[in-house]
C-alpha cells in the first residue's frame, strides 16, 4: 500500500520561513514525479512545486523565487523550504507522489501566514 505523509506545518510570522516534508513509501521501484499543491480556503488546490526522479525542479509563478523543492530518492523523501512567507501562502499544503500504479496524495498540513 502506498503511503504518503507530511510534516512540517504550522504558524509563521509574515516573511519568515518553514520546511516542509514528505515521506512516500510502499512501492518497489521509487516514484516519479513528487511535489506539493496547495488548497486555500475557498479556492481550486493548485501546484506549488514539483520536482522529477532526475531532480528537475518546477515552480508555480509564485513560488520561484522564495521556495526550494528537493528530494531523496534513496529515502523517497521531498522537501519544500519555504521563504518569505506571505499570508497569501495561507493553505493547507499535500505532498504528491507518482508511481507505477497512480498517484497517490498526502492528508495535509497546514500553514498559516500570520502575525
Amino acid at each position: 500500500q502506498v503511503q504518503v505523509a507530511e510534516s512540517g506545518g504550522g504558524l509563521v510570522q509574515p516573511g519568515g520561513s518553514l520546511r516542509l516534508s514528505c515521506a512516500a513509501s510502499g512501492v518497489i521501484y521509487g516514484f516519479d514525479d513528487m511535489g506539493w499543491y496547495r488548497q486555500a480556503p475557498g479556492k481550486q488546490r493548485e501546484l506549488v512545486a514539483s520536482i522529477t526522479r532526475g531532480g528537475t525542479p518546477t515552480y508555480a509563478d509564485s513560488a520561484k523565487g522564495r521556495f526550494v523543492i528537493s528530494r531523496d530518492n534513496a529515502k523517497s523523501t521531498v522537501t519544500l523550504q519555504m521563504n518569505s512567507l506571505t499570508p497569501e501562502d495561507t493553505a493547507v499544503y499535500y505532498c504528491h507522489a507518482r508511481h507505477e500504479s497512480g498517484v497517490t496524495w498526502g492528508q495535509g498540513t497546514r500553514v498559516t501566514v500570520s502575525s
